[in-house]
């Protein structure tokens, strides 16, 4: 469990810190909104996607590593197809920034993996 939360603060860490980069690209009131919902979706994607990688039994990591990718693929669809215009939320800056938000954290997922 100390991998989990190890990754977790990690995942939060950089989440914050590209949000706060994207907000210098991203500039209006909506578009920080859609930054902030966009964190939140990929930081409890990207947990539960970490913690079924590290509950899989051995022998069996790609298999959860492919599910936690569909997991993503699932999750930016249904966002941007279903989520963004309830929300009232601008695709440019929704997009960019959830996908942004996948490739830093999951890229942290491979280095704390064995953590």
């Amino acid at each position: 469990m100390r991998a989990v939360a190890l990754y977790t603060v990690s995942a939060a860490i950089a989440i914050g810190v590209l949000a706060v980069l994207l907000a210098l690209a991203f500039r209006t009131p909506a578009d920080h909104r859609a930054l902030l919902v966009s964190a939140g979706i990929a930081f409890v994607v990207q947990v539960a996607a970490f913690v079924v990688l590290r509950l899989s039994p051995p022998g069996s990591s790609m298999k959860a590593w492919g599910l936690g990718a569909v997991l993503r693929l699932v999750t930016l669809l249904v966002y941007a197809l279903l989520a963004l215009e309830p929300l009232g939320l601008p695709p440019t800056a929704a997009l960019i920034s959830l996908v942004t938000f996948f490739f830093v954290s999951t890229l942290l997922e491979t280095r704390l993996l064995t953590a």
